[in-house]
């Protein structure tokens, strides 16, 4: 079962390479962070931020590849958790076909927020984080 998930904060650190995005339950308590990358953060924090490009960046042509072939993304989940790392999955829906791609969590979150596509987390996943705090 997957919960459904809300981009509660990102942290930009200027003097260290440790990047966090923070999901938190739409309909709950539950929060836990992600460390990504200085890349996926400032295009996630530009989207936010209501910033366009005046080119498309790796996000926004990955996005626009997806649309010129039919495609659209219907959600992103955040999969699993194995050895402190994240897996996520990239639903892609093409006409009456599903396509699941596997997808780092950093990448998918900045796809979805630059599509307003919704964020989801398995509930394995959520119970291992909460065990963890």
């Amino acid at each position: 079962m997957a919960v459904r998930m809300e981009l509660a904060r990102i942290l930009i650190r200027e003097t260290d390479d440790t990047h966090v995005v923070e999901l938190r339950e739409a309909e709950g308590e539950r929060i836990f962070p992600i460390v990504i990358g200085f890349t996926e953060a400032a295009a996630i924090e530009r989207r936010l931020m209501g910033h366009k490009p005046p080119r498309p960046q790796t996000h926004e042509l990955l996005a626009g590849i997806i649309t010129a072939l039919g495609a659209q993304i219907e959600k992103i989940i955040i999969a699993d958790l194995k050895e402190h790392t994240f897996f996520a999955r990239l639903l892609l829906r093409q006409g009456d076909r599903l396509v699941e791609m596997d997808c780092r969590p950093s990448d998918a979150i900045a796809l979805g927020v630059a599509t307003e596509v919704p964020i989801f987390a398995a509930e394995h996943v959520l119970d291992a984080v909460t065990e963890q705090n």
